[in-house]
């Protein structure tokens, strides 16, 4: 039986590494038989591997991963190991993950991946610290405008203190500007702001920054990247945010998650923010690219086309900035 790669990049479980594939899944992966396994993996490996073409672009490629299935599911984990140079969690050191009670810390699956990505040689992004979404049950009725900077400070260094050292970069905050919302300088109207205010960024930071200093602090967003009017605003409410940022010293990346779509027009507004950031000495980060493929036709040959050709325009398009160093899917 001849498997092609639609197939097997559903059956292998590779959500986290090709998002055109994750709502299609013909088979299992624990209904593949092992010679299918070693097989498909053939041909895309060593100097052939996505790993290895970024590193000889100079650039990391890796990807988010589901630490549950890192050596449970043989094939996810052969993939991870073969196409990966960096990872990041998926979910499992978000706060309500991490956070099982105000005063308790669920280190399991975060040291589960410190440990693989040690054994493989890999690098670490830590996702993430502050984010006004998948905070745990406890925390509406517990946190107050008394205690949330505690909880907050708290967090951070325990966390960055725990893993000093072992993370290249962290998403110290994450998706703190929405100008929809309508507040000063389009920050988001999210529990963090509706407790400490427009403050909380800069706590943050600061607090990152004492914890592990060698770690690179990345404030990490989405919808900067279209040519429409709202990502234009977001944009310029984010490069704001950075620059008061930098200004201070408390920041040196930027991350831009691409949830980008098969079709979409991505071009001269997206160039300009990262001449921006780049201009002012920080580093720059693709830290979720998928391709959402919903919009396009049934013929799978046809979706596939355009999903690639997707990720080449936007990847050309971001690679020609040279602040760009890490791509994750």
């Amino acid at each position: 039986m001849r498997w092609d790669r639609r197939r097997f990049l559903g059956t292998a479980g590779l959500a986290g590494l090709a998002g055109c594939a994750r709502h299609r899944v013909a088979n299992p992966p624990n209904r593949l038989p092992p010679t299918v396994q070693v097989s498909v993996l053939h041909g895309v490996d060593g100097e052939n591997s996505l790993k290895a073409h970024a590193e000889a672009r100079g650039i990391a490629y890796g990807c988010a991963v589901n630490v549950g299935l890192l050596g449970k599911d043989e094939a996810y984990t052969a993939l991870v190991k073969q196409q990966a140079g960096i990872l990041v969690a998926e979910n499992a050191m978000k706060w309500a993950p991490m956070r099982p009670a105000p005063d308790q810390f669920n280190f399991s699956a975060a040291d589960k991946l410190v440990a693989f990505a040690a054994e493989n040689g890999m690098r670490l992004r830590g996702h993430n610290l502050c984010w006004h979404r998948q905070l745990p049950g406890w925390f509406e009725g517990f946190a107050t405008k008394e205690n949330a900077a505690t909880l907050l400070t708290s967090h951070i260094e325990t966390v960055m203190t725990r893993y000093k050292g072992k993370f290249q970069s962290w998403d110290v905050v994450n998706e703190a500007v929405q100008p929809p919302d309508g507040l000063p300088d389009g920050l988001r109207d999210g529990p963090w702001y509706k407790l400490l205010g427009p403050g909380f960024i800069e706590l943050a930071f600061k607090t990152a920054r004492a914890a592990d200093p060698g770690a690179k602090l990345t404030y990490n967003d989405y919808g900067i990247e279209g040519e429409d009017e709202g990502s234009a605003k977001k944009r310029a409410a984010v490069l704001e945010l950075v620059k008061g940022l930098h200004a201070k010293g408390l920041i040196d990346a930027v991350g831009v998650q691409s949830h980008v779509s098969a079709g979409g027009s991505y071009g001269s507004g997206l160039a300009g923010f990262l001449d921006a950031v780049s201009a002012m000495g920080l580093e720059i980060y693709v830290t979720e690219m998928d391709v959402n493929d919903r919009r396009l036709g049934p013929e799978d040959a046809l979706r596939d086309r355009a999903v690639a050709a997707t990720y080449r325009e936007y990847l050309d398009l971001v690679l020609k900035n040279a602040a760009v160093k890490d791509v994750l899917t």
